[in-house]
């Protein structure tokens, strides 16, 4: 008859069953990791970050104008970027406003004006006059990696001052502004935004803007994109000093079409598509320099154009007036001819 074992016996044999103490003394048994100092150090980062911008976040609250009356239309986010009152937030929630308010973290509603505001970037900055104020530490865009700690800080659905965290999932997308144009160097994050957090600061484990929160893709869940705090910074500058930013064009419709395999060969060109030309406006740059529908553009400048977006990146306001080479190949030909954009406004 086989003995039964008895209890002390599995015990000997079993680190199920051996106690603390036995656990702690016995060589043979390896300790369970414990999670708590890295969860109490990720805690320390989220709450340490949050504590040194939310006194910089504000709410935006936007009224129009319906059937003769001002009525409120919106709401989002933004944060002070300087002592003497500058707030960053999205375009698209002050674009067309009759009026806009501002909420301090102190609940103090100042007066506002809007500096400028560029839909194409989906930028915007507003200045407040009030004392007192305590702007966001800006950081850097250029060094952020992919995994980081990213933490978001707005007024989701009028939920002030809502923190959620999670990760830079990806660099370098692309989006569409409400413009159409396409906004370059977005960061891809996994923090819950929802309606308000719009304009919000999205910052690092350090406390520091990195990006402006901007969208979200519904219904999905856990993609969440900002724009680069580089980006932004570059747009806010010349906002504040011309209260708009400042754009070229050429004056045609054109689309992104692929490039022959034969005549890239030939000419050697270092991209396989360009951008066909399929109209000309009439007494625009374009029709002066020669451009005719048909006509391919592979460079504008010293800029290589595979596509319309990277036209229109090359097309910013220090090219206004200068006369640049544009490199097209009409039928199978490699023609230069010279262009000297306008502003886009004075069309």
């Amino acid at each position: 008859m086989t003995p039964v074992s008895t209890f002390g016996e599995l015990a000997a044999v079993d680190p199920l069953f051996v106690s603390s103490n036995e656990a702690e003394s016995s060589p043979h048994v390896q300790k369970q990791p414990n999670d708590s100092a890295l969860l109490d150090s990720y805690s320390e980062a989220v709450v340490s970050a949050a504590e040194r911008v939310s006194p910089s976040v504000v709410q935006i609250l936007t009224s129009k104008m319906s059937g003769g009356v001002t009525r409120p239309s919106g709401s989002g986010s933004g944060f002070l970027i300087s002592q003497d009152g500058l707030v960053l937030t999205n375009s698209h929630v002050v674009h067309g406003a009759k009026k806009i308010e501002v909420v301090l973290s102190d609940s103090r509603r100042p007066d506002v004006v809007l500096i400028g505001e560029d839909p194409e970037t989906d930028i915007a900055v507003l200045r407040v006059y009030a004392p007192s104020l305590k702007p966001a530490p800006l950081g850097t865009s250029a060094n952020i990696r992919v995994g980081q700690v990213a933490i978001a800080i707005g007024n989701p659905y009028g939920f002030q001052y809502s923190v959620t965290a999670g990760v830079v999932s990806a660099l370098g997308r692309s989006i569409r502004s409400t413009s159409g144009r396409l906004i370059d160097n977005i960061i891809q994050t996994d923090a819950a935004l929802n309606p308000g957090n719009s304009g919000g600061p999205l910052v690092n484990s350090r406390g520091e803007v990195i990006g402006v929160n901007t969208a979200v893709i519904l219904p999905a869940q856990g993609i969440s994109f900002a724009i680069a705090i580089d980006t932004v910074s570059y747009i806010a500058g010349l906002l504040v000093r011309d209260g708009k930013i400042r754009r070229s064009y050429v004056g045609i419709a054109g689309q992104t079409v692929p490039i022959h395999r034969r005549i890239v060969r030939f000419y050697h060109l270092p991209m396989e598509s360009g951008v066909l030309v399929l109209e000309v406006e009439k007494d625009s740059p374009a029709e002066r320099a020669g451009l005719m529908p048909g006509d391919l553009i592979y460079a504008l400048g010293d800029h290589s154009v595979s596509n319309l977006d990277e036209l229109h990146r090359v097309l910013l306001g220090d090219k206004i007036g200068q006369e640049l080479p544009i490199k097209i190949i009409r039928q199978t030909e490699e023609v230069t001819l010279s262009v000297t954009p306008v502003e886009l406004d004075r069309r």
